[in-house]
């Protein structure tokens, strides 16, 4: 693959500069990309299109969109047997006459859906300090885009903000037996990169999923991106690091290395 040419020359910086990691792991939504704002504008789209065109009352259109947001959150599917346009476009149908009554609006359903995904998709964007971040960061380690999620929504989003050109590998769960937190989606990982998982750090937004995989999969690090503050639960798997926001991640790779030297040192 073309990243393998960068390998000799990756190994020779990581041992010139002591480094104990070898790759970085990324998860996309609400870690590099803003997902969660993203869809909020979407929504706030919708709710302008219901009452500019239908003449839908305001109150009646947050609804509608509450109801969907709500629908978005349970998904839950095999990826290989589903088709995401038609399950999205059933959640707004399904909205729309819980709220409405009347019978169903196919039509409608799918003009708010395209509506909502074409927007989502142009606010989708990674800042200009983390791709700043990322640049640097790849000249010392390999970094691996690893995201969950249908495979259609999941490559509609990273061609969306262009990331590509920042990794050495990209995975999708979607397109994979299991998805994390499984282990076997991390050694699938560990294997493109040609790496072990004691040199891998993983970075994520999501308990269960991000940490816990990394944390199954015997990972060197998790790092969880807590950038509002949320206090876990105790039943919660723990991280070895937490942070704020992503850009704090180079500090974090340096104390991990500082501290396997001082480990060196004192044996």
């Amino acid at each position: 693959m073309r990243w393998r040419g960068r390998e000799l020359e990756r190994g020779v910086a990581a041992g010139r500069m002591g480094l104990s990691v070898r790759a970085v792991f990324f998860d996309l939504d609400n870690t590099l990309i803003d997902t969660a704002q993203a869809s909020r504008k979407a929504m706030l789209e919708v709710i302008k299109l219901l009452q500019s065109k239908y003449h839908y009352y305001k109150e009646e259109a947050e609804i509608i969109c509450d109801k969907v947001q709500v629908k978005l959150s349970k998904e839950c599917f095999h990826p290989s047997n589903i088709c995401i346009t038609d399950i999205r476009t059933s959640h707004w149908e399904e909205a729309i006459q819980e709220t409405k009554g009347g019978t169903a609006n196919r039509k409608l359903a799918e003009e708010c859906y395209f509506l909502w995904k074409s927007t989502r998709l142009q606010h989708m964007t990674i800042a200009e300090d983390v791709k700043a971040m990322l640049t640097e960061l790849r000249k010392e380690v390999y970094l691996l885009l690893l995201t969950n999620g249908d495979r259609q929504t999941q490559r509609e989003k990273i061609e969306a903000c262009a990331c590509q050109s920042y990794f050495d590998a990209i995975v999708v769960g979607g397109e994979q037996k299991e998805e994390k937190p499984a282990p076997s989606i991390f050694y699938y990982c560990c294997n493109l990169l040609g790496v072990q998982p004691g040199d891998c750090v993983m970075v994520g937004d999501t308990l269960e999923t991000d940490i816990q995989g990394g944390l199954n999969a015997r990972l060197k690090a998790t790092v969880w991106v807590n950038k509002n503050g949320v206090v876990p639960q105790k039943s919660s798997p723990m991280p070895h690091y937490i942070v704020s926001s992503v850009l704090e991640l180079p500090a974090i790779l340096q104390s991990i290395d500082c501290k396997v030297s001082m480990s060196a040192s004192s044996t």
